[in-house]
């Protein structure tokens, strides 16, 4: 994260008061551009996780030091999904007994991007008085780390234990039971963040399949010109600028902070989790024999895609969570 650090890819959800800013002022809606691009790309690093946690450092006081770490390229994880199906805040069990050092954490966190590579941890904690986060240095005593595999190729995750690890009262952001406000916010951010990767690597998909289309000849003629397939595209074509559409009205809302912002991103993410895993799926048969191959990069894009529309809820949960928000269950 060095180098993005450099460009600025780690300061633009922080305020210039505390060492960064943007361009525009708005720096969440700069960053699903910076996100945007890289899902092109398929690139590796945790853009995610390092924003989710300078964003949350930077408008609570002290620990000033790690925020500034962040800024020069340090990385940080977030610690929040637990094992077992239940998903969001509510989901949260892992344990924080107060003491008279401090807090003792006892429990488990799965799926943490970059769990085995950061500096920071950013944990999300149950006490008796509510949610509470801690921000603890990577490899203190009381924390094992078992890194994992998965299908994405270029991003690395962990299971994070926490066996009786001391968290010194110091290392509390924000307000002990104060944090659901923060964690919601950092879901929003996260999930919009993710969304921008998808719609990126989406649209570079289509782009090369449709290119594919236009260069492949069956029986004498261009495959692009066959009218099944023009429906085929057109639908895509529809399912693209629709994930386009709901993740910047979803980036807008949490950047201006609006009352509907938690609705539009669970809108945004069971939109695009359903849409952009077909999307290359389909464009997958299109190149044909070479699209199921190693040789091919569009693998590498469907992996992507698949563990984007999985992490931070699945279209289930986040329809399950519309359905709340708009008072039918």
């Amino acid at each position: 994260m060095a180098e993005g650090a450099e460009l600025g890819w780690t300061s633009l959800l922080v305020p210039e008061s505390r060492g960064g800013g943007s361009v525009s002022g708005d720096g969440l809606s700069d960053l699903t551009l910076v996100a945007e691009e890289r899902g092109r790309l398929v690139a590796p690093g945790p853009l995610g996780p390092v924003n989710v946690v300078a964003s949350t450092l930077a408008v609570t006081d002290g620990h000033t030091e790690v925020l500034d770490s962040l800024l020069t390229g340090g990385i940080a994880s977030w610690c929040f999904d637990e094992p077992g199906p239940a998903w969001g805040a509510d989901a949260v069990r892992l344990e924080a007994k107060a003491t008279n050092d401090g807090f003792v954490l006892t429990g488990t966190k799965t799926a943490v991007e970059a769990g085995a590579e950061a500096d920071w941890l950013l944990v999300t904690a149950r006490t008796e008085q509510g949610l509470t986060q801690f921000v603890l240095p990577a490899g203190m005593p009381g924390v094992r780390v078992s890194p994992g595999q998965g299908i994405d190729l270029v991003r690395r995750f962990a299971t994070v234990h926490f066996d009786g690890a001391l968290a010194p009262s110091a290392s509390v952001v924000g307000e002990v039971g104060g944090a659901a406000s923060d964690v919601e916010h950092q879901l929003q951010v996260a999930i919009v963040l993710q969304l921008a990767e998808t719609v990126g690597a989406i649209g570079r998909v289509f782009e090369f399949t449709t290119e594919w289309a236009f260069d492949r000849f069956s029986f004498g003629r261009p495959l692009a010109s066959y009218q099944e397939l023009k429906h085929r595209f057109a639908d895509m074509a529809l399912w693209l600028e629709g994930a386009r559409a709901t993740t910047a009205g979803a980036a807008r809302a949490v950047s201006h902070g609006t009352t509907d912002a938690a609705e539009l991103v669970s809108v945004a993410k069971s939109y695009v989790g359903e849409h952009a895993g077909e999307l290359v799926q389909d464009c997958i048969q299109m190149h044909g024999g070479i699209g199921v191959t190693w040789d091919h990069d569009i693998h590498l894009y469907l992996r992507r895609v698949t563990l984007n529309s999985g992490q931070f809820g699945t279209v289930r949960n986040h329809r399950q969570r519309l359905a709340s928000l708009v008072g039918l269950v």
